[in-house]
């Protein structure tokens, strides 16, 4: 127990400590672009925490980024990198604003639920179909899970011209607005907050308690680090997976379902980018869930404060994407140089003959049991 805090106590450091060096970069960049970094960061600041509303846009922001993020950090765990995220996010919102603009005669407490599941199954669907593929035929996830995007976003084109049959407006290339008994409460007046900053917060809590105090968690985490490994345990490694990729596409769904009936109000043929952009908070975060949410809240505020940095100081808010690469790269060379400071740590402990595959960070070709099916 002592030891995972310090782990995760390092990586909060190392986290901040990049963030601080992408905006020492930033600033120099601002003052090659001619402008003052001081006027830049101190407009940034206010436009993302200088009153109640800055606050409030900065955590409706956030919310899609973290749903996002956690997505991609299951899968990451299981050793899988889901590019789908976007495709399951936007799946997630057709089902969602689909079923939502329906005036079904139901109550809040009853449609809502409806509206969200119907993301969450959508999102299920289309995150479990490349775990399923990669299970049983070895496909790259990769290759999988960016064709199942565009796959996903002709899907919407083709519904949202049903007029005759569903609930969508085919000039505008939306679905009709969604019922008031299918939107999500607000949390303060005069703004866009809604309830779904606190649904995601939930959400990384129940991961959290789902990766590091349940035996599946225990399952993913080892298929993650080591298939030859889980294999030699007797954990079945194509449905581990499989199951992985199916709650990163849930994540996503639900994410896509908070954004259309918190804040959309609908859902629109033209993806949001949600899916892309989370894939660098699940990296920033360390794919772990108290690090992604501080992660999803990092992007959400700078977004939220590029418009008054650019108003204000004159400076693109551009700069606010250039900010968020400097931190992907920031977090990428701490860790570099982190696995660089443990490859060449002395190794003397070892016993002569024995297994050294964690030493030099291989594993051994270990072949699953015969007869393990692979789902």
């Amino acid at each position: 127990m002592r030891s995972r805090v310090i782990g995760a106590l390092r990586g909060l450091v190392g986290s901040t400590g990049a963030v601080a060096v992408a905006l020492l970069l930033g600033a120099v960049i601002i003052v090659l672009s001619g402008d003052d970094p001081r006027d830049a960061y101190r407009a940034l600041f206010d436009g993302a925490f200088g009153d109640r509303r800055s606050v409030a846009e900065s955590l409706v922001l956030a919310t899609p980024l973290i749903f996002g993020g956690l997505a991609f950090a299951i899968a990451a765990r299981a050793g899988l990198f889901n590019i789908g995220i976007e495709g399951q996010f936007f799946l997630g919102s057709l089902a969602a604003g689909l079923v939502g603009a329906i005036d079904l005669g139901l109550p809040l407490v009853a449609h809502l639920p409806l509206a969200l599941l119907a993301g969450i199954a959508a999102g299920a669907i289309w995150g479990w179909l490349p775990g399923a593929l990669k299970a049983r035929t070895g496909a790259s996830e990769v290759i999988t899970t960016i064709m199942l995007n565009y796959i996903a976003f002709q899907i919407s084109s083709f519904v949202l011209r049903q007029d005759a049959t569903l609930a969508v407006n085919p000039d505008f290339s939306t679905t009709d607005p969604v019922e008031a008994t299918a939107e999500l409460p607000l949390l303060l007046d005069r703004t866009r907050l809604h309830a779904g900053i606190l649904m995601a917060v939930v959400a990384a809590m129940i991961l959290w308690y789902l990766l590091f105090r349940t035996t599946f968690g225990y399952r993913i985490r080892t298929v993650g680090l080591s298939r030859g490994a889980s294999a030699y345990a007797g954990i079945p490694w194509g449905r581990t997976i499989a199951l992985a990729m199916l709650v990163s596409g849930l994540l996503g769904g639900l994410g896509g379902a908070v954004n259309t009936l918190g804040l959309a109000g609908r859902h629109y043929s033209q993806p949001a980018g949600y899916g892309f952009t989370a894939i660098a908070v699940g990296l920033v975060g360390r794919n772990h869930p108290l690090g992604i949410v501080l992660a999803g809240l990092l992007f959400g505020a700078l977004n939220a404060g590029s418009t008054r940095m650019q108003a204000q100081a004159g400076t693109s808010r551009e700069l606010v994407l250039i900010l968020q690469g400097l931190v992907i790269l920031s977090v990428a060379a701490f860790a570099a140089v982190g696995r660089i400071r443990r490859d060449t740590r002395p190794t003397a402990n070892i016993r002569p003959g024995a297994d050294r595959a964690a030493t030099v960070g291989t594993e051994p070709a270990i072949e699953p049991r015969p007869g393990t099916p692979a789902l």
